[in-house]
């Protein structure tokens, strides 16, 4: 059994929720070439989510997907700020900003019952979990909706209690991918497979469907895919220099360069674990130093670095997020490479 059913999609190919790089018209694109367009709602509010549905509802009408964190988000932690602050003081200072001028709180939201009520009023075929799923009362009022429920599992732990949790299909999310790791049973980055060793493992181990994700990036990556038992395959690297796609022109360039050859799993630009290129502020400060801040606060202060640097044609604290393949992004339409991905799928 493959995904198309499932989803009520033509092609087993699921465009990767990527906030910061996407909007609804990447979505739109990849959805009406036959594949799973997916909104990524990780940095949006109600109001914010409840615009951009309306926005793909108005570009197609075959099925989409609208993606969620489920974090919990963390207390202020004044020593670790300061901790942290302190690590950034000679960036801060070589770029005059002032650190009483950050801005404090989360600047992204766990799944609540404000993001709901907008899954009810609009219907989305699917909708998919990073970071575990929802608050059991959260996650019934999604599946009253209809939804067909995918969330990401990076261990074979991880899959099991998803499947114990009932969604309907597991993401097998490798070690690869760009972007946040999906881990929510252990912060043990030693304890992260490869695309290709969890995925046949998760496929013996699960009754639903898996999907691969991380490192797909080619019809012969998709091939490799579905000879190891995948249900379909997840995508979001390859898509960042697409038409559609809204990756800043800096991190449009690091991809196309030898930059990209050498990507790390960083918290530096969030305080989760997440592989983005290597660049200034990880190779100066390490990719993983303990005054981090929990995840989402250390974003603030690097959003005011990367708000001064950015328009110097900077990229140093950019968060540059990508997989370790980069080989298939090409500046083409979205649906041009969502049928070539499919192209290597086995009918």
């Amino acid at each position: 059994m493959d995904i198309r059913a499932l989803l009520a999609i033509n092609l087993p190919v699921i465009q990767a929720p990527m906030a910061g790089s996407q909007n609804h018209q990447l979505a739109a694109a990849v959805s009406n070439a036959g594949g799973l367009g997916s909104i990524p709602a990780g940095m949006l509010n109600a109001e914010a989510l409840d615009a951009e549905l309306a926005a793909i509802a108005a570009l197609t009408r075959k099925p989409y997907n609208v993606n969620f964190f489920c974090h919990q988000t963390p207390a202020d932690d004044a020593a670790r700020t300061e901790a942290w602050l302190a690590a950034l003081a000679p960036f801060l200072k070589e770029f005059a900003i002032d650190p009483t001028s950050i801005p404090g709180g989360a600047t992204r939201k766990p799944f609540d019952a404000a993001m709901a009520e907008v899954v009810e009023r609009h219907r989305p075929p699917v909708v998919s979990f990073h970071f575990g799923l929802p608050a059991p009362e959260l996650l019934k009022r999604v599946k009253a909706t209809g939804a067909k429920i995918l969330s990401s599992a990076t261990t074979l732990e991880e899959g099991r209690w998803l499947q114990a949790q009932g969604v309907d299909a597991v993401i097998a999310q490798g070690v690869e991918a760009g972007g946040h790791r999906g881990m929510f049973l252990s912060e043990d980055i030693n304890g992260q497979l490869g695309t290709f060793a969890l995925l046949p493992q998760l496929v013996a181990t699960l009754d639903v469907p898996v999907i691969a994700a991380g490192g797909v990036a080619s019809a012969r990556c998709v091939s490799a895919a579905q000879a190891l038992g995948a249900a379909g395959v997840q995508v979001g690297t390859a898509y960042l220099l697409c038409d559609e796609s809204r990756a800043s022109p800096l991190h449009r360039q690091a991809l196309q360069s030898t930059a990209a050859e050498h990507t790390v799993l960083t918290t530096l630009f969030s305080g989760r674990p997440a592989r983005g290129i290597v660049n200034r502020l990880i190779r100066e400060l390490g990719a993983r130093p303990d005054a981090v801040p929990a995840f989402p606060l250390a974003g603030n202060a690097i959003g005011s670095l990367r708000a001064a640097a950015e328009p110097q044609g900077l990229d140093h604290f950019s968060p540059l997020w990508a997989g370790q393949n980069v080989s298939g992004c090409q500046p083409i339409p979205a649906a041009q490479l969502t049928e070539a991905l499919a192209s290597g799928w086995k009918s």
